[in-house]
């Protein structure tokens, strides 16, 4: 995970959390986790954070997923603790997680978002990291995992179980950062 002030996302830190979850329930959510082997895969202040634009929106800098919605947590954290123990993913942070439909259409959500029917996490890479790990490992396993990943211009990278897909800045799979190339396509 990234640490410190120039890493952090935006201003959604453990003491904005902590004073969040004194008014909001999340233990049957901390407990599914626990229960999982899943807690700390993303630490919870991360891991529960709604859109960035949250303020904008008029919305909580936090959310809990409806537990009808927990497989597809417990899923995509498999995968990113998948992701982490193989190296590929290991230091980031998630700026984006679940969202409730409302604020996902106040930020400028897709319709029908996995933020907003499953789960998807958007994490920031350290300036130095590179993606082209991430993308090789989408190419060879991302099918078994129904995995979608895609990139905004904004370096964001969407991660979620909902879906084996790719996408890149203008929202289409040819602009994906993962398409493989078409002379290395035709050439298999």
């Amino acid at each position: 995970m990234l640490s410190g002030a120039s890493a952090r996302a935006d201003e959604r830190d453990l003491y904005m959390f902590a004073q969040w979850a004194g008014d909001h329930e999340t233990r049957a959510f901390r407990e599914m986790l626990v229960d999982a082997r899943l807690y700390g895969v993303v630490p919870i202040a991360q891991l529960l954070r709604s859109a960035s634009d949250w303020r904008l929106c008029s919305a909580q800098p936090f959310a809990v997923a409806p537990a009808a919605q927990w497989p597809a947590v417990r899923s995509t954290l498999q995968l990113l603790k998948t992701l982490g123990e193989k190296g590929i993913l290991k230091r980031y942070e998630v700026v984006s997680a679940y969202r409730d439909p409302r604020l996902n259409r106040c930020a400028g959500g897709a319709i029908g978002s996995a933020h907003t029917r499953a789960f998807a996490v958007d994490v920031l890479l350290p300036s130095w990291a590179d993606p082209t790990p991430l993308c090789q490992f989408w190419q060879s396993e991302g099918k078994a995992w129904n995995m979608g990943l895609g990139r905004y211009p904004s370096g964001r990278i969407h991660i979620d179980t909902a879906g084996f897909r790719t996408w890149g800045g203008d929202f289409s799979s040819g602009s994906s950062f993962c398409a493989v190339p078409v002379d290395k396509a035709q050439s298999k």
